[in-house]
């Protein structure tokens, strides 16, 4: 009698694969039309869920309980007032950037929902308070002792009905040339919605525009003379104009963005110092006029538009606010981050990466065990 070959032992390459398949997971099936939305059970991270996974830990807990004892404090300032956050409060919150709270949501079908939200408002109020990044920027100046103390400096010689113009334009001169680089330029240069008046009118008041101003714009050319008159406004001066200098008529720029940056802030504090026109645009123009320059009045244009109207700066500005959005909304993410998240929300729900390429597999597995 003729036996029956006996069965070649499996490659180790198969061997593997078969032990990939019975150790992986089972996919979860994606959810189809029609199926019923998440609950609270299946949500992965609902701030129900993630608040009982903070209280495990004794830090996130107190930050917690510190920050919600802190809400009944926390108001929305006027865009003249300064930042009413408490200082604890802001730390409290910074305490809980790494926790599961921060990327906690609440569905809108879930059990709970009330005191899923509460939860929620505790934790971003002081992050969320106001839409604005230029009150954002003016916390983390407010944290900072350096900045704090020549910001008030400032605000303190640049307010009041007897402000003395001089004296204001020091202390400013002052903050823009010892504060660090990202809080002066956070503090003016921080990016606004176009319908958010308030923030823009904030960004607007860094510069005090009420003191720091001439009460009657003179003409432009006057402002220069006087600017001439004193050897660090002409340096100052003769420096913008170096290095926000348009060389051709595309506009390419005498030097990298950052350097006309500097030379725009070093302004601010002279007798030249810009502003922003308003509260609903960037646009920055000098507090002066051409009316009346006569047979001087290109010239008079020419100057005034260096400001109003120069590409290289206006795209150094755009790019800073674009920068500062892009630098505070990685590390503090927009309640508004939360509903689009939802869209992509609960992994567990979704089909696995590895799913497809698992099937790819599985069939030339099964084509070579058959031929085996």
């Amino acid at each position: 009698m003729v036996r029956p070959p006996s069965p070649r032992p499996l490659p180790p390459v198969v061997l593997m694969l078969l032990l990939l398949l019975l150790l992986l997971p089972p996919s979860p099936l994606p959810l189809a039309a029609g199926d019923p939305l998440p609950t609270e059970s299946r949500l992965m991270n609902s701030c129900l869920q993630a608040r009982r996974k903070c209280q495990a830990d004794p830090i996130c807990s107190a930050a917690y309980h510190h920050l919600d004892s802190c809400t009944s404090s926390i108001s929305t300032p006027l865009p003249s007032e300064e930042p009413s956050v408490p200082a604890d409060c802001l730390e409290a919150a910074q305490q809980l950037r790494n926790s599961s709270l921060i990327g906690c949501m609440c569905h809108r079908r879930m059990k709970n929902q009330v005191a899923c939200l509460d939860i929620y408002w505790t934790v971003h109020r002081a992050r969320s308070l106001d839409s604005d990044l230029c009150l954002k920027f003016a916390m983390l100046c407010t944290l900072n002792d350096k900045c704090d103390r020549l910001r008030k400096a400032y605000g303190e010689a640049c307010s009041g009905p007897h402000c003395q113009r001089h004296v204001c334009l020091r202390q400013l001169l002052t903050f823009f040339e010892k504060a660090a680089e990202p809080h002066a330029q956070g503090l003016l240069l921080c990016p606004c919605a176009p319908n958010d008046r308030g923030c823009g009118e904030r960004r607007r008041n860094t510069i005090a525009p009420s003191c720091a101003l001439p009460p009657v714009a003179p003409n432009c050319l006057e402002l220069r003379r006087l600017c001439f008159s004193d050897p660090l406004c002409r340096s100052r001066l003769v420096d913008f104009q170096t290095h926000c200098h348009p060389m051709d008529i595309l506009g390419t720029c005498a030097t990298e963005q950052s350097r006309c940056l500097r030379a725009y802030l070093g302004l601010i504090g002279t007798a030249m110092t810009p502003n922003f026109v308003s509260n609903v645009n960037t646009s920055v123009a000098l507090s002066c006029t051409c009316r009346g320059s006569g047979n001087l009045q290109e010239e008079c244009e020419q100057l005034e538009g260096f400001f109003s109207h120069n590409p290289c700066l206006t795209e150094a500005i755009a790019a800073k606010m674009r920068f500062h959005s892009q630098l505070f909304y990685q590390d503090w993410p927009h309640p508004t981050f939360a509903v689009m998240a939802h869209q992509n929300e609960n992994r567990a729900l979704r089909s696995q990466p590895w799913a497809p390429s698992l099937f790819s597999c599985m069939l030339p597995l099964i084509l070579l065990l058959s031929l085996w």
